[in-house]
């Protein structure tokens, strides 16, 4: 471990167009809970799977249900960020690093102090109604009583955040894309590698120095330069 620690620790030194490319591993660290992770309390209260409440059918179909899981498991608000997040808002600052992607919809990056991230599957900090575009914040969505209307036009608001069946924003993806299109060296680290089309994102980096951060196995690991089986947050910690 403490080789490939060093290894890691010169081609961050040596790199300028760092990319850090992220998922739900990099926020349980902050105490925000995966939420396929199956918990009793979850049996107990929902009569559906995450993947099917978090779908824009169910949302369509049964928003009150939608809201009481959204509310309930999705909105971590008083989380706080961690090391990695901390380390990843540093080395920004410092020059090295161009950008975060990210399949986390917590804000924690930002939180941290980094500037340029690219949030694939949205933000809870940024709520719209469908009916007139007034945006609101996420207290308004946890402080709302079943579905959160517009205080405007009374139209439904809707968290910015993307649910099954739903597109990633092109935008977004055409930044992140370019991103690690042009990084010297690509850390990817707290993620699975299993959902798509954000796994297929390090398809994009040609360069030679991947770097793969997990605390399991992923599909992908025989394709990292460097490979690294630990928590993300204390591996950051000591660089």
């Amino acid at each position: 471990m403490e080789e490939k620690l060093e290894r890691l620790k010169q081609w961050v030194d040596e790199s300028s167009r760092m990319v850090f490319f992220g998922g739900a591993g990099v926020s349980t660290e902050s105490g925000i809970p995966d939420f396929r992770s199956v918990d009793g309390l979850y049996h107990q209260q929902y009569d559906y799977p995450p993947e099917t409440i978090l779908s824009h059918t169910f949302y369509m179909q049964k928003p009150e249900e939608f809201y009481r899981f959204y509310r309930a498991k999705m909105l971590a608000l008083d989380a706080k960020p961690n090391a990695a997040h901390k380390k990843l808002a540093q080395w920004e600052q410092e020059g090295k690093l161009q950008a975060v992607v990210t399949q986390n919809i917590d804000g924690l990056h930002q939180a941290a102090g980094s500037r340029r991230v690219y949030e694939l599957h949205g933000s809870v900090h940024r709520n719209y109604c469908r009916k007139c575009g007034a945006f609101y914040d996420a207290e308004y969505i946890r402080d709302s009583q079943g579905v959160p209307c517009c205080e405007k036009c009374g139209g439904a608001v809707k968290p910015d955040v993307v649910l099954y069946e739903e597109g990633l924003d092109q935008a977004t993806l055409s930044g992140a894309v370019r991103a690690i299109g042009s990084a010297d060296l690509l850390i990817v680290g707290g993620t699975s590698l299993t959902v798509y089309p954000a796994a297929g994102l390090i398809d994009y980096y040609g360069g030679n120095r991947l770097v793969l951060i997990n605390k399991s196995v992923t599909p992908m690991d025989s394709r990292a330069d460097l490979l690294i089986q630990g928590s993300i947050g204390e591996i950051f910690s000591q660089l």
